[in-house]
Protein backbone atom coordinates (compact mmCIF):
# COMPACT_ATOMS: atom_id res chain seq x y z
CA UNK A 1 0.00 0.00 0.00
CA UNK A 2 1.34 3.21 -0.81
CA UNK A 3 0.54 7.22 0.82
CA UNK A 4 1.48 10.08 0.11
CA UNK A 5 2.08 12.66 2.85
CA UNK A 6 0.96 16.14 1.51
CA UNK A 7 0.93 19.72 3.58
CA UNK A 8 -2.56 20.90 4.11
CA UNK A 9 -3.81 22.98 1.59
CA UNK A 10 -5.16 26.46 3.56
CA UNK A 11 -7.37 27.66 1.55
CA UNK A 12 -8.82 25.29 -1.07
CA UNK A 13 -10.19 28.33 -3.74
CA UNK A 14 -7.03 30.19 -3.44
CA UNK A 15 -5.19 26.97 -4.21
CA UNK A 16 -7.57 25.69 -6.89
CA UNK A 17 -7.38 28.91 -8.79
CA UNK A 18 -3.46 28.70 -8.93
CA UNK A 19 -3.24 25.36 -10.29
CA UNK A 20 -5.96 25.97 -12.81
CA UNK A 21 -3.86 28.76 -13.92
CA UNK A 22 -0.59 26.92 -14.14
CA UNK A 23 -3.03 24.18 -16.16
CA UNK A 24 -4.59 26.75 -18.57
CA UNK A 25 -1.75 27.23 -19.38
CA UNK A 26 0.04 24.45 -19.65
CA UNK A 27 -2.93 23.85 -22.40
CA UNK A 28 -2.60 27.53 -24.18
CA UNK A 29 1.43 26.84 -24.64
CA UNK A 30 1.01 25.15 -28.05
CA UNK A 31 -1.39 28.29 -29.18
CA UNK A 32 0.78 30.60 -27.58
CA UNK A 33 4.48 29.64 -29.20
CA UNK A 34 3.02 29.72 -32.50
CA UNK A 35 1.77 33.76 -31.77
CA UNK A 36 5.55 33.89 -30.47
CA UNK A 37 4.81 33.33 -26.86
CA UNK A 38 7.30 31.29 -24.87
CA UNK A 39 5.90 29.65 -22.23
CA UNK A 40 9.11 28.45 -19.59
CA UNK A 41 8.54 25.96 -16.50
CA UNK A 42 11.59 27.03 -14.69
CA UNK A 43 13.34 25.63 -11.70
CA UNK A 44 16.76 25.11 -9.78
CA UNK A 45 18.49 21.89 -9.42
CA UNK A 46 20.94 22.60 -6.21
CA UNK A 47 23.43 20.65 -5.07
CA UNK A 48 24.61 18.34 -8.12
CA UNK A 49 27.43 16.95 -6.42
CA UNK A 50 30.95 16.22 -8.23
CA UNK A 51 31.60 12.88 -7.17
CA UNK A 52 34.54 10.39 -8.45
CA UNK A 53 33.42 7.25 -8.37
CA UNK A 54 35.50 3.94 -7.63
CA UNK A 55 34.61 1.74 -10.61
CA UNK A 56 35.49 -1.85 -11.44
CA UNK A 57 36.39 -2.43 -15.02
CA UNK A 58 34.62 -5.11 -16.69
CA UNK A 59 36.31 -8.04 -17.59
CA UNK A 60 35.47 -11.75 -18.45
CA UNK A 61 32.45 -12.92 -16.59
CA UNK A 62 32.05 -9.62 -14.58
CA UNK A 63 30.33 -6.67 -16.09
CA UNK A 64 31.54 -3.03 -14.74
CA UNK A 65 30.36 -2.63 -11.09
CA UNK A 66 30.17 1.11 -9.48
CA UNK A 67 31.63 0.58 -5.94
CA UNK A 68 29.95 2.93 -2.73
CA UNK A 69 33.33 4.81 -2.31
CA UNK A 70 33.64 8.45 -4.01
CA UNK A 71 35.28 11.31 -3.61
CA UNK A 72 33.70 14.45 -3.51
CA UNK A 73 34.61 17.52 -5.83
CA UNK A 74 32.12 20.03 -4.99
CA UNK A 75 28.79 20.59 -6.10
CA UNK A 76 26.72 22.94 -8.94
CA UNK A 77 24.08 24.54 -9.26
CA UNK A 78 21.75 23.88 -12.57
CA UNK A 79 18.52 26.75 -13.43
CA UNK A 80 17.01 25.19 -16.33
CA UNK A 81 14.42 26.39 -18.82
CA UNK A 82 11.77 23.55 -19.99
CA UNK A 83 9.91 25.02 -23.15
CA UNK A 84 6.54 23.72 -22.59
CA UNK A 85 5.35 23.63 -26.20
CA UNK A 86 8.41 22.28 -27.56
CA UNK A 87 9.95 19.94 -24.89
CA UNK A 88 13.44 21.29 -24.73
CA UNK A 89 15.97 22.99 -22.18
CA UNK A 90 16.95 26.26 -23.44
CA UNK A 91 19.16 28.38 -21.96
CA UNK A 92 19.92 26.69 -18.79
CA UNK A 93 22.79 28.37 -16.35
CA UNK A 94 24.69 26.21 -14.75
CA UNK A 95 26.88 28.04 -11.48
CA UNK A 96 28.47 27.65 -7.81
CA UNK A 97 24.96 29.15 -6.51
CA UNK A 98 21.47 30.19 -6.41
CA UNK A 99 21.19 33.62 -4.61
CA UNK A 100 18.30 36.32 -6.37
CA UNK A 101 20.58 38.01 -8.60
CA UNK A 102 22.08 34.31 -10.15
CA UNK A 103 18.20 34.05 -10.88
CA UNK A 104 17.99 37.44 -12.14
CA UNK A 105 20.96 37.02 -14.70
CA UNK A 106 19.54 33.57 -15.82
CA UNK A 107 15.85 35.69 -16.33
CA UNK A 108 17.75 38.20 -17.62
CA UNK A 109 20.08 36.16 -20.40
CA UNK A 110 16.80 33.63 -21.50
CA UNK A 111 14.78 36.86 -22.55
CA UNK A 112 17.64 38.29 -24.77
CA UNK A 113 17.35 35.05 -26.76
CA UNK A 114 14.40 36.73 -27.79
CA UNK A 115 14.35 40.20 -26.83
CA UNK A 116 11.03 41.34 -28.13
CA UNK A 117 8.97 38.17 -27.60
CA UNK A 118 6.38 37.91 -24.85
CA UNK A 119 7.54 35.28 -22.01
CA UNK A 120 5.40 33.29 -19.44
CA UNK A 121 7.42 31.77 -16.60
CA UNK A 122 5.71 29.38 -14.42
CA UNK A 123 8.03 28.70 -11.07
CA UNK A 124 7.16 28.03 -7.80
CA UNK A 125 7.25 30.06 -4.31
CA UNK A 126 10.98 30.26 -3.60
CA UNK A 127 11.98 33.96 -2.24
CA UNK A 128 14.48 34.23 -5.24
CA UNK A 129 11.35 34.13 -7.79
CA UNK A 130 9.91 37.07 -6.07
CA UNK A 131 12.73 39.19 -5.21
CA UNK A 132 13.47 42.80 -5.67
CA UNK A 133 16.24 42.37 -8.54
CA UNK A 134 14.27 40.60 -10.34
CA UNK A 135 11.46 42.90 -10.16
CA UNK A 136 13.83 46.03 -11.07
CA UNK A 137 14.99 43.61 -14.32
CA UNK A 138 11.61 43.40 -15.30
CA UNK A 139 10.66 46.54 -14.89
CA UNK A 140 13.23 47.76 -16.78
CA UNK A 141 13.03 44.78 -19.61
CA UNK A 142 9.13 46.07 -19.95
CA UNK A 143 9.61 50.16 -19.84
CA UNK A 144 7.98 50.67 -16.55
CA UNK A 145 8.50 54.09 -15.39
CA UNK A 146 6.44 53.53 -12.05
CA UNK A 147 8.17 54.49 -8.94
CA UNK A 148 8.98 50.95 -7.35
CA UNK A 149 9.02 51.75 -4.09
CA UNK A 150 11.06 50.46 -0.84
CA UNK A 151 12.10 46.86 0.09
CA UNK A 152 10.23 46.17 2.86
CA UNK A 153 8.39 50.01 3.46
CA UNK A 154 6.49 51.13 0.52
CA UNK A 155 5.15 50.80 -3.19
CA UNK A 156 5.85 47.31 -5.30
CA UNK A 157 8.73 46.15 -3.42
CA UNK A 158 7.39 46.57 -0.12
CA UNK A 159 6.90 42.43 0.32
CA UNK A 160 7.24 39.37 -1.19
CA UNK A 161 3.76 39.49 -1.96
CA UNK A 162 3.50 42.61 -3.61
CA UNK A 163 6.46 41.57 -5.62
CA UNK A 164 4.47 38.52 -6.36
CA UNK A 165 1.71 40.73 -7.72
CA UNK A 166 3.88 42.89 -10.02
CA UNK A 167 5.63 40.06 -11.61
CA UNK A 168 2.45 37.93 -12.15
CA UNK A 169 0.83 40.88 -13.80
CA UNK A 170 -0.63 39.58 -17.08
CA UNK A 171 -0.56 43.70 -18.44
CA UNK A 172 3.53 42.52 -18.88
CA UNK A 173 5.12 41.61 -21.14
CA UNK A 174 7.47 38.93 -19.34
CA UNK A 175 4.95 37.74 -16.48
CA UNK A 176 5.55 34.93 -14.12
CA UNK A 177 2.79 32.44 -12.89
CA UNK A 178 3.05 30.74 -9.35
CA UNK A 179 2.54 27.67 -8.44
CA UNK A 180 0.67 27.05 -5.12
CA UNK A 181 3.01 26.83 -2.21
CA UNK A 182 4.37 22.83 -1.35
CA UNK A 183 3.02 22.59 -5.01
CA UNK A 184 6.31 22.55 -7.11
CA UNK A 185 5.56 19.40 -8.36
CA UNK A 186 2.93 20.80 -10.81
CA UNK A 187 6.13 22.45 -12.73
CA UNK A 188 6.91 20.22 -15.74
CA UNK A 189 10.55 20.81 -15.38
CA UNK A 190 10.67 18.91 -12.42
CA UNK A 191 9.70 15.90 -14.70
CA UNK A 192 12.80 17.17 -16.57
CA UNK A 193 14.96 16.93 -13.72
CA UNK A 194 14.14 13.15 -12.84
CA UNK A 195 14.92 12.37 -16.53
CA UNK A 196 18.43 13.75 -15.85
CA UNK A 197 18.94 12.25 -12.68
CA UNK A 198 17.92 8.89 -14.33
CA UNK A 199 20.17 9.24 -17.49
CA UNK A 200 23.00 10.74 -16.41
CA UNK A 201 23.33 11.85 -12.79
CA UNK A 202 22.70 8.33 -10.91
CA UNK A 203 25.83 7.12 -11.98
CA UNK A 204 28.27 9.77 -13.27
CA UNK A 205 31.76 9.77 -12.16
CA UNK A 206 33.60 13.31 -12.42
CA UNK A 207 37.35 14.29 -11.39
CA UNK A 208 35.87 18.07 -10.93
CA UNK A 209 33.28 21.22 -11.16
CA UNK A 210 34.00 21.97 -14.30
CA UNK A 211 33.69 18.44 -15.70
CA UNK A 212 30.16 18.09 -13.90
CA UNK A 213 29.17 21.20 -15.57
CA UNK A 214 30.62 20.15 -19.15
CA UNK A 215 28.89 16.90 -18.48
CA UNK A 216 25.60 18.29 -17.78
CA UNK A 217 25.43 20.80 -20.95
CA UNK A 218 26.31 17.75 -23.04
CA UNK A 219 23.32 15.88 -21.94
CA UNK A 220 21.02 19.36 -22.33
CA UNK A 221 22.59 19.01 -25.91
CA UNK A 222 21.81 15.44 -26.28
CA UNK A 223 18.29 15.79 -24.99
CA UNK A 224 17.27 18.36 -26.75
CA UNK A 225 18.22 16.91 -30.18
CA UNK A 226 17.37 13.11 -29.42
CA UNK A 227 15.04 12.89 -26.77
CA UNK A 228 12.94 16.45 -26.41
CA UNK A 229 9.07 16.06 -26.31
CA UNK A 230 6.16 17.29 -25.06
CA UNK A 231 4.81 16.44 -21.76
CA UNK A 232 1.17 15.35 -22.26
CA UNK A 233 -0.84 16.33 -19.15
CA UNK A 234 -3.32 15.45 -17.28
CA UNK A 235 -5.46 16.37 -13.93
CA UNK A 236 -7.14 15.34 -11.01
CA UNK A 237 -5.05 12.72 -9.57
CA UNK A 238 -4.22 11.38 -13.14
CA UNK A 239 -0.05 10.49 -13.39
CA UNK A 240 1.74 12.61 -16.62
CA UNK A 241 2.53 10.52 -19.96
CA UNK A 242 5.81 11.33 -22.05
Amino acid sequence: MEGWIHTPIEDQEEFDKSVKAVCDIYKSAPRLHKEGVKVISCDEKTGIQALERIITPMRPGRCERQEHEYERHGTQCLIANFEVATGRIISPTIGQTRTEKDFAKHIKTTIGTASTAEWIFIVDNLNTHQSESLVRLIALECEIKEDLGQKGQKGVLKSMSTRSSFLSDPSHRIRFIYTPKHASWLNQVEIWFSILVKRLLKRLSVTSKKELKHKISGFIDYFNATMAKVFKWTYKGKVLAS
